[in-house]
């Protein structure tokens, strides 16, 4: 099974509960007051941390995560219960996109161990609220606000000072094994590694650094050949790139080819990538006989002369030359910026208005259908309902509210009789 590091989800926060319309009815208190309550505020849904994973695995068959939704609200003004917040627990290192625009939602590295992605809908405020002079028995309360939704892709990025890149079987698990205490499994097969292996160099006489060994890579894998975009996700964040190579040819491959092909798949993947300073460690010199391997260390200095490659011959087998080559690795990580690298977020989120209340209903006493609520009541007020542009107004304000389509829903006749506060017309479809 592939290394799971990446993962397309669905979620969705709790929608608010709805704000309650009601009226005391005690005893001796024939006409009580509106006492509805305000529904909960829905569930947020939140991504953490968690120090024990390692791979985003579990969202390769679980797609979907919706946290709560908000309780209505009561009578006798009772809130209506909040929703439960959905924490979702990922590995250190997850950057969260938003699927369809590829932007940076969140990166929850380093000093960035939990974020909420979705806020829950708010409350809908109970007709408690809407008392005033000209209404004191407000039939109508406020919707909770809807739930968010949003589509988005999980990256696992690995967090590690230094990359270990190579083509497969050129030794590079086995140099992790032996400069950290990372024990990765290792075996003769074109993708060797499926996990990138972490592991800490201690060197003595610095404070060492966190080394990833980065899957092998193939030809292609920039356009997603073989694990190739799984693979070179992780490279981004590192600082320093050791690029390994079979110096002996011992699978018939030719070194300076081998760096040349890794590089063009860096550069298609990420042209940034190309920027990271590189050392080549030419490995396996211990199959060479005496002095036959200096020819082949000169021509691959000579071949990236121009890149300025510092190029160290070691054996991972008998660690001849490797301490030199880690040493020379921290020397580089002293010269570059030592800030992390977090990937800043891009995606900012579409804040929802959340619904003003209104109510529709007929009065069969009066034969006449009542529309009350205080958007209504302020869009009224600022509205000169007797003018050509302003009656216009009035009309698109009943109809993209949803007004006129509840008004027939209700029965509403070419002819009848609308109410809403001191305004009476009547009504022409």
């Amino acid at each position: 099974m592939a290394f799971a590091d990446r993962a397309t989800i669905y979620i969705r926060s709790g929608k608010g509960g709805d704000g309650h319309v009601s009226f005391r009815r005690e005893m001796y208190v024939p006409a009580g007051g509106p006492d509805g309550g305000d529904g909960g505020r829905g569930g947020d849904i939140i991504f953490e941390v968690n120090e024990g994973l390692n791979t985003l695995a579990d969202f390769r068959f679980h797609k979907k995560y919706c946290a709560s939704n908000g309780e209505d609200g009561g009578t006798k003004r009772c809130s209506g219960k909040d929703g439960a917040d959905l924490i979702l627990q990922v590995p250190e290192g997850t950057v969260i996109l938003e699927a369809e625009s590829g932007k940076v939602i969140a990166d929850l590295s380093h000093e960035n161990r939990r974020v909420t992605v979705l806020k829950g809908g708010r409350g809908g405020k109970g007709n408690q609220h809407y008392a005033t002079a000209t209404m004191q028995i407000p039939k109508y309360a406020q919707p909770g606000q809807a739930a968010k939704e949003l589509t988005v892709i999980l990256e696992l990025k690995v967090i590690a000072d230094v990359g270990l890149i190579g083509f497969p079987n050129v030794g590079k698990s086995t140099l992790l094994s032996i400069v950290t205490n990372a024990k990765p499994k290792i075996a003769n097969y074109p993708f060797t590694t499926l996990n990138p292996n972490l592991g800490v160099v201690d060197l003595e006489g610095t404070d060492g650094f966190v080394i990833a060994d980065i899957p092998g890579l193939i030809e292609g894998a920039s356009e997603g050949i073989g694990l190739g975009h799984e693979f070179l996700r992780h490279i981004e964040r590192t600082k320093v790139l050791i690029h390994l190579v079979d110096a002996a040819s011992s699978e018939g491959r030719d070194p300076i080819e081998d760096i040349k092909k890794i590089n063009l798949e860096l550069a298609s993947y990420n042209s940034d990538l190309l920027k990271k300073p590189q050392i080549i460690a030419a490995n396996k010199m211990d199959i060479f006989y005496e002095n036959e391997g200096d020819q082949v260390i000169e021509r691959i200095r000579e071949a990236f002369s121009k890149e300025n490659y510092p190029v160290f011959p070691i054996s991972a087998v008998s660690k001849a030359g490797v301490k030199d080559l880690l040493y020379a690795v921290n020397d580089l990580l002293k010269t570059i910026n030592t800030a992390p690298i977090v990937f800043e977020p891009e995606y900012i989120e579409q804040n929802t208005v959340l619904q003003e209340p209104y109510s529709v209903s007929y009065n069969q006493k009066e034969q006449v259908y009542v529309v009350e609520g205080p958007r209504i009541e302020r869009m009224l007020g600022y509205t000169n309902i007797d003018s050509e542009k302003g009656f216009e107004f009035f009309q698109n304000f009943l109809k993209t509210n949803g007004i006129l389509e509840e008004l027939e829903a209700l029965g509403i006749c070419d002819g009848d009789t609308v109410r809403m506060y001191g305004l009476e017309f009547d009504y022409y479809k």
